[in-house]
């Protein structure tokens, strides 16, 4: 097989895994939508520490990304959904799905945003807006499933941001991470400043 051939029968497996992804029916986090409100269930008490399910989410969809790329964390997430969806009870392992496809869906969202509409086409890639609406769905579907509210999927929303992100992005890209740190350290509006005393002062005309 040529390169060609190979390059393109890549891409083609590439497309598919997104196209059914895209079907698999998941939320609406990325797309700006919540997920709807459903009548209570005892199924949807959550048991576990949610902090710790999130990050131990992010670190392992973010190892996949970075061994396997794309198409291996699509993968990963596709059986997530399948296999922790037969449960009865809503769990941290499905919680972790929902976690990491947010944060994966989000990272292409973004990368695929600064390409041009031709270079996706010609890539067989999905829009950002195909990309976010999809993962919307598919995280609605999975908060109905097992009755979550609104406010525990927004709350749920906030710890992946909050505790999820930073431990993706530190795998991911870890340069970016490290400067986004630096920057959120130093506070908004702050540059490096001279040491008292270091000022340049003025000279001083001498008296002839």
């Amino acid at each position: 097989m040529t390169n060609f051939a190979q390059s393109r029968a890549a891409v083609v497996r590439h497309t598919l895994t997104v196209l059914a992804i895209v079907a698999l029916a998941p939320v609406a986090f990325a797309a700006g939508e919540t997920a709807p409100a459903a009548p209570a269930a005892a199924s949807s008490a959550v048991t576990w520490d949610q902090t710790a399910n999130v990050r131990d989410a992010a670190e392992r969809i973010a190892k996949i990304q970075r061994g396997g790329g794309a198409e291996a964390a699509f993968k990963h997430i596709s059986a997530c959904y399948r296999t922790h969806g037969l449960a009865s009870n809503y769990s941290a392992p499905f919680e972790a799905c929902i976690a990491q496809d947010y944060l994966h869906t989000r990272l292409l969202v973004k990368v695929y945003s600064r390409m041009q509409p031709d270079a996706l086409k010609k890539m067989g890639a999905p829009t950002p807006d195909i990309l976010a609406e999809a993962m919307g769905r598919r995280v609605t579907t999975a908060f109905k499933q097992y009755a979550i509210s609104v406010a525990e999927a927004e709350k749920l929303k906030a710890l992946v941001d909050a505790e999820g992100a930073p431990v993706f992005l530190k795998i991911v890209f870890p340069e970016a991470a490290d400067e986004l740190t630096k920057r959120e350290k130093a506070g908004p509006g702050s540059e490096a400043k001279p040491e008292p005393g270091s000022e340049a002062k003025p000279e001083k005309d001498e008296k002839k």
